[in-house]
């Protein structure tokens, strides 16, 4: 009796061996399944950037709604004269630094929105003879720094305060009235001009063809 019952044991003590060595992996070094799942969530997640420091285009934003259609009279380059020009009265001269956004008729007596174009500090907002209200910001475009000017917009209804950080499509202000000064005297439209760098510069037009070598036309940008 005795004999069986050791002998039984004995076979309850190997099947526990043969069950362990079976189970359990050999190499006591080697990775749990959930420490490898959490080794390669961790190689491939992504950091969290800066949008300022991005290099790429992907926060950029329309300043207008259906900007590209609003493009009409006059683009990035154009040079224009009193004697030549797609509008009416004309009083400057020079090559266009910026690219002009017309308003539908409809639109003459509704607040029409401006939005940032990139995000950036704003870093004026004053009245300027030929623009009425304007706002300038300084953001990155493909790495780049450059100084934004949005021009034409009603003074009183341009959102932030000085060196504020703007977002990418973040509402900066309304249009001014046209042929009024909110405007400059000029008819409503807005006038955005792109220029390399953070000095401020607010000159529409320039006399040299090569100065534009210093501006972007951001109708290139809204193509991407």
């Amino acid at each position: 009796m005795k004999k069986n019952l050791i002998f039984i044991l004995i076979l309850i003590a190997l099947a526990g061996l043969i069950s362990y060595f079976l189970i359990i992996p050999k190499n006591g070094n080697q990775p749990s399944p959930l420490k490898s799942i959490t080794a390669e969530n961790s190689n491939n997640s992504l950091t969290p950037q800066n949008p300022l420091s991005q290099k790429t285009t992907s926060a950029f934003s329309e300043p207008i709604s259906n900007a590209l259609a609003r493009i009409t009279k006059k683009p990035f380059g154009l040079k224009v004269s009193p004697g030549s020009s797609p509008v009416s009265p004309e009083k400057f001269f020079g090559y266009h630094t910026g690219v002009d956004f017309e308003t539908a008729p409809a639109e003459q007596n509704l607040e029409v929105a401006i939005y940032a174009i990139c995000p950036g500090s704003l870093v004026l907002k004053k009245y300027a003879s030929g623009y009425g209200g304007v706002a300038v910001q300084q953001c990155q475009i493909n790495g780049d720094d450059v100084t934004i000017i949005y021009g034409h917009l009603k003074l009183s209804s341009i959102n932030g305060e000085l060196n504020e950080i703007l977002k990418a499509g973040q509402l900066i202000g309304i249009l001014g009235q046209g042929y009024s000064p909110e405007t400059g005297g000029e008819r409503k439209h807005l006038h955005l001009g792109i220029r390399l760098g953070k000095q401020i510069n607010l000159l529409g037009y320039v006399q040299k063809l090569a100065d534009l070598n210093q501006w972007l036309d951001v109708s290139n940008l809204l193509k991407q």
